[in-house]
């Protein structure tokens, strides 16, 4: 009998070097921390960006930020953090299969809705037109923001002190990329595989959920889809394969169904793509004349088609844009009160008065709410009965 020779666990660098394809991006490369830190023992750099973030405030708040419906709809359809977590799922997926940093592709997948307002994209717009003369409000510039000044959960370093990879990802992600606070990540080229995998599974993930949601309230039903061809198609499939499905299994099968064609193509499109480009490292990435992650171009038709059905059946359905109107005017109203009297704001904002305009503090309050703290503020604010 031989000795028993004790477990050396794994050297995650190195096993980087083994498994992951050329063109992903290896930690050995990243350009690092703003602020020094010490290597993490058992922990590579993008393992701690990911843990960092699920342990963030701004994460946690998503629970109870709207993504379509606000959260008081029911219990069961997508708020901002199922949404994370399932782009952050499928994101997975796909780098495993493309042979990229799953880590660094799950943290940039896991931060990509950080700076969402309350009540969606229309508290968005809000907070934009409130601070057109201060910089306006971008979602993906303000994320930035959130990770490297607001969160303050470190003695040493504001924010989360994240690798600039993620920094990256999400300035290259914004519509503003000449702002100030986005300029020093760009310049660069295409953004890194890992982020644009995160891109395009935060697209395919909301075309597949946003459907559910509303067919589980009844903005829509499914006959009303008989008219997108990329529905038809899936349930033709469905039905070939499981005959007439019970509407409580048709619903949930149609899809994952869906998803499992959108990735599927997805896969197949950038593997080509990679192939026919002849990308063999992340300069290569960077050099691309465009995206390489992409459906293709038979499917950006179907999935367009797909979005303009959500456009004109769910977006702008009475039921959610009476949502939405309400939540922009809380938004604007709370902006503009605490403007007029800083003194309203909690101790900690009202500090950061003296750093810096009021109307961008004001700005980082309102933001950071949850729909639900929007409109009990709204309340504490303008309900005459409500005293604290």
């Amino acid at each position: 009998m031989t000795d028993d020779v004790p477990f050396e666990p794994p050297d995650w660098l190195d096993r980087e070097d083994e498994v992951l394809a050329p063109y992903a991006m290896r930690t050995r490369q990243s350009r690092g921390r703003r602020h020094s830190e010490q290597p993490h023992p058992f922990r590579t750099l993008y393992q701690r960006d990911r843990d960092r973030i699920v342990h963030s405030t701004a994460f946690r708040r998503l629970m109870h930020k709207t993504q379509v419906l606000v959260t008081q709809t029911n219990d069961h359809h997508r708020t901002r953090l199922t949404h994370t977590l399932e782009v952050a799922q499928i994101s997975r997926t796909i780098a495993r299969r493309l042979g990229l940093n799953e880590d660094l592709t799950e943290a940039i997948a896991l931060s990509h809705d950080l700076g969402h307002p309350p009540f969606g994209h229309a508290g968005e717009r809000a907070l934009d037109e409130c601070m057109t003369e201060y910089g306006g409000f971008e979602h993906n510039l303000h994320a930035l923001r959130i990770v490297e000044v607001l969160e303050y959960r470190y003695a040493d370093f504001p924010g989360l002190n994240l690798s600039w990879e993620v920094l990256e990802a999400m300035a290259l992600h914004s519509k503003s990329r000449n702002a100030p606070t986005a300029a020093a990540f760009t310049g660069v080229g295409q953004p890194l595989l890992e982020a644009q995998v995160a891109d395009a599974a935060d697209s395919l993930a909301y075309d597949a959920h946003d459907i559910d949601d509303a067919l589980s309230i009844g903005l829509i039903t499914p006959a009303d889809l008989s008219e997108v061809e990329l529905w038809r198609r899936v349930l033709d499939d469905v039905q070939r394969r499981h005959g007439n499905l019970r509407p409580e299994q048709l619903q949930p099968t149609m899809v994952r169904k869906l998803i499992d064609l959108l990735v599927r193509d997805l896969l197949e499109n950038t593997l080509q793509r990679l192939r026919q480009q002849r990308i063999r490292d992340v300069a290569d990435v960077r050099k691309a004349s465009s995206l390489l992650v992409e459906p293709s171009p038979s499917m950006c038709a179907l999935k367009a088609e797909l979005e303009q059905f959500l456009a004109r059946r769910v977006y702008n359905h009475s039921r959610v844009q009476r949502m939405a109107v309400k939540g922009s005017r809380i938004i604007r109203q709370l902006f503009d009160e605490f403007c007029r009297e800083p003194r309203l704001l909690p101790e900690r904002y009202h500090r950061r008065i003296g750093e810096q305009r009021p109307e961008r503090t004001v700005c980082d309050y309102v933001a950071g709410m949850t729909d639900r703290y929007a409109q009990d503020e709204f309340l504490r604010l303008f309900q005459p009965y409500t005293i604290v």
